[in-house]
Formats: C-alpha cells, sequence, structure tokens
C-alpha cells in the first residue's frame, strides 16, 4: 500500500478541484465543470503529451537497423516534407511508428488511434494498416509474389496510398547518411493538427 499523497496541483490555479473522491457521486454540476476545465487541459496539453511519446525514444538503442526509431520517423517525415505533402501527412509520417517501442506488434492501430480525430480518413487508414502492408519479403526470397496479409485490401480506395507511404517513405527510412529535420522543425505542425477540433471515435477498421 502506498503512503497518503497531496492533491495533485490543478492545471490552472483558478480552477476548482471537485470535492469527491468517488465518480459516481459527481453531480451533472460537478461533471460540467470537470469538462469546461478537462476541454482546455487536452487542448492546451495534448500535442506536448504526444511529442513526449516521440521524444522517449531520441536515445534509444537500436536492435540492428541503423537508426533508431526516433531517427526513422524524423526521416520519414523530412522525405515527405521535401516531396512537398501537405502538413497532415507530415505529421503523419512523423508519427506513424511514435507506438513502436511501447506497443510494437500494434503499432499501427496505435498511431491510428492516436491521430484518428484529427487526420483524413485516408491517413488513418493507412496508419491502421500500414504495419500489415511493410510484412517483410527478404530481396532473395524465392518466392516474393505469395499471398502476404496486405493482399486482403487490393482494391481498397486507400490501398493505393499505404502501398506510396509504405515503399517510399517507410521502409527506405533507415539510412544514417539522409539528412533529417529536427524535431524542432515539425513542432508547430504537430500542434497545429492537434489543435484542431476532434471528430468523433472510430469504431471501423
Amino acid at each position: 500500500m502506498t503512503s497518503q499523497v497531496d492533491r495533485t496541483p490543478l492545471y490552472k490555479p483558478e480552477w476548482d478541484y471537485i470535492d469527491k473522491t468517488d465518480l459516481f457521486a459527481f453531480t451533472r454540476a460537478d461533471y460540467a465543470r470537470l469538462g469546461r476545465q478537462r476541454e482546455v487541459y487536452y487542448r492546451e496539453r495534448q500535442a506536448d503529451a504526444v511529442l513526449s511519446l516521440l521524444t522517449a525514444g531520441e536515445h534509444e538503442p537500436t536492435f540492428g537497423c541503423q537508426v533508431n526509431n526516433y531517427q526513422h520517423c524524423l526521416q520519414s517525415a523530412t522525405m515527405l516534407h521535401a516531396e512537398g505533402f501537405d502538413e497532415e501527412t507530415v505529421v503523419v509520417g512523423l508519427l506513424h511508428d511514435v507506438g513502436f517501442l511501447a506497443c510494437p506488434d500494434r503499432h499501427g492501430a496505435f498511431a491510428a488511434e492516436l491521430l484518428g480525430g484529427f487526420v483524413s480518413d485516408e491517413n488513418y487508414w493507412m496508419l491502421r494498416h500500414h504495419q500489415a502492408f511493410a510484412t517483410f519479403v527478404a530481396v532473395d526470397d524465392e518466392h516474393p509474389d505469395r499471398e502476404l496479409p496486405w493482399h486482403q485490401w487490393r482494391g481498397h480506395p486507400f490501398a493505393g496510398w499505404t502501398s506510396t507511404f509504405v515503399n517510399q517513405f517507410d521502409q527506405n527510412a533507415v539510412d544514417p547518411s539522409h539528412p533529417s529535420l529536427p524535431l524542432e522543425f515539425f513542432e508547430p505542425m504537430v500542434r497545429r493538427i492537434f489543435s484542431r477540433s476532434p471528430k468523433p471515435l472510430r469504431l471501423d477498421a
């Protein structure tokens, strides 16, 4: 059992605590006050939290690739920016593998849900499925045309963009000699994307 702790400081000193310790005891007025404060809290702090997820891996070692996941994400975003893609897509490239360390087997779905309320349906779908499209095929494989997981989405309207992203801005973004823009360059873009009014929760795949 942990020792008793003081109340966590409020984000804004003029805000009010809800002086109840059981959410089932909250009144409509309590929830209304909490909602007003929470809206500001998320609007002003969400982008910082997202950037912290990415920078947590800045100094991580690599398991074999010549750059770590942090550098991979910067390289992907730099390549998209150099090709003239819009700001949203550049941010999507920056964050497409943001969950790679904490959620490796489902990092595509992780990134999709992180960004899903703020990006297009096409970019949401790409994030959710890019992991399957990136299924490893060795250059010396004797059967490179074998059925792969992503083949089930042939003909899907967003499959083309997903394939383009994976082949041009993902699988080849592991080159230590490729110059990458610093995170500071992309930070204002991230903040603008997360300042958008979020879309409703998506429950479809």
